[in-house]
């Protein structure tokens, strides 16, 4: 991990051509809501140059960052405010061993196939009030908090038994990363993907290996296990884009996120070769419409009023834009695009007693604006941005991915486009 520290050095992250002008802590989702953070620029340059003159130097602030990177999509200076915050993190937890919260809720492949196993009784179980008072007592994860619901089989299963022999038929193809929350909580999204892709006339194929994107190891600072699994992720995609020409698609914009940038920037896992071919399902789709190389044809009688809310990740690549114009391209659909507000409960971090207060307070504007728009679902492409909208508000919440699916006409689809 050493090495890995010495690669984000002062030119990378530009920490020296921070202004001061204090742009980042106007937009910090944590700052407006407590006085125990005083912002990224604080956290994040002005702390680095103690850092540097004393390596051990270490402030507990850092803990309350979200890595919400919103302070660097509002930077003039382009100072990546946010992995600075976080290699200082990495570098102060060198040699700790994490806590038993922490790995299991970081650890979403163990957890995920343990409870596949057992769904129904895992589900009860985790909606229990005397199980949440234990979690809350013994593990520190709040009694508030709701779990998301496990499926009984995997999308890699369901995959196997009903779509795999099928993909090779196709005249062109792709392949999906479709990360922890398609495999082991919810694969009907995955089934959409390959839906919608497969009435365009692509083959939708598995990578040859893949786990768990690390996102939350890394923000629970188990970063070798992070790092390990970020090096099989990268040789799976390196596989299907390299040897298959394949691009690679996602429908999570935080796995996406740090498939092509937190890799290289936290983990000295270079995936700069393939970034490009990493891409989100709605900005693929977009671009093959826009370029008139397939057809979508929509259901006549589909009619719901649908709000759009951009994720912090997504916000931080600026894609949004594709998911927002794939959705104004569904007939029947009212699309009410919300404010750019954060949730509040960033991957884990929400799911922490010590957190859970801030994270309701910091998502609280956006849920009042869902609740005001009246509208049928919420749509945005984060699943733990689902997981907070819908216990926190009266709306079901949908991935983009989902509602094309819902919407298309798959037989009118697949004549337009010759299959």
């Amino acid at each position: 991990m050493a090495d890995n520290m010495q690669k984000c050095n002062i030119s990378e992250n530009n920490f020296e051509q921070c202004t001061k002008c204090s742009i980042c802590t106007t937009v910090c989702p944590v700052a407006a809501v407590t006085t125990d953070y005083p912002g990224p620029k604080q956290a994040g340059p002005d702390g680095e140059r103690y850092r540097l003159k004393d390596p051990a130097y270490y402030d507990k602030m850092l803990k309350l960052c979200l890595n919400c990177k919103r302070c660097e999509v509002a930077c003039p200076s382009g100072v990546h405010i946010a992995d600075i915050i976080q290699h200082a993190r990495m570098t102060a937890g060198e040699g700790k061993r994490a806590s038993l919260r922490d790995t299991m809720l970081a650890n979403t492949d163990l957890l995920g196939t343990v409870a596949n196993l057992v769904a129904p009784v895992a589900n009860a179980t985790l909606g229990l009030k005397p199980t949440k008072m234990v979690m809350h007592s013994v593990m520190a994860i709040d009694k508030h908090r709701t779990f998301p619901a496990y499926s009984r089989t995997k999308f890699e299963t369901w995959y196997k038994r009903h779509a795999a022999q099928d993909q090779e038929a196709y005249p062109h193809h792709v392949s999906y990363f479709h990360g922890c929350y398609v495999n082991y909580n919810f694969p009907k999204l995955g089934q959409d993907l390959v839906k919608l892709m497969n009435a365009m006339g692509y083959g939708v194929h598995l990578l040859g290996k893949e786990q768990c994107c690390g996102v939350a190891l890394i923000a629970n600072g188990l970063y070798k296990q992070a790092k390990r699994q970020a090096r099989v992720n990268a040789a799976s995609i390196r596989q299907a884009v390299n040897m298959d020409h394949r691009t690679v698609l996602t429908t999570s914009s935080s796995c996406t996120f740090n498939l092509r940038d937190e890799y290289p920037s936290m983990l000295g896992v270079d995936t700069g070769d393939v970034r490009n071919d990493i891409m989100l399902a709605t900005r693929f789709i977009y671009r093959l419409v826009d370029e008139e190389k397939v057809k979508l044809v929509f259901k006549q009688d589909y009619k719901r009023r649908i709000a759009y809310h951009t994720a912090c990740h997504m916000q931080r690549m600026g894609w949004q834009l594709y998911s927002i114009e794939m959705l104004r391209m569904i007939p029947g659909l009212e699309l009410v695009v919300l404010d750019q507000e954060c949730c509040g409960i960033s991957g884990t971090y929400g799911f922490k007693k010590e957190n859970y207060e801030r994270s309701q307070a910091i998502g609280s504007t956006l849920f009042k604006s869902i609740e005001q728009a009246q509208v049928d679902a919420v749509a945005t492409d984060c699943e733990t941005c689902k997981w907070q909208i819908e216990m926190s508000t009266s709306r079901p919440v949908e991935n983009p991915i989902s509602i094309l699916a819902d919407a298309l006409d798959v037989e009118a689809t697949r004549r337009a486009n010759g299959l």
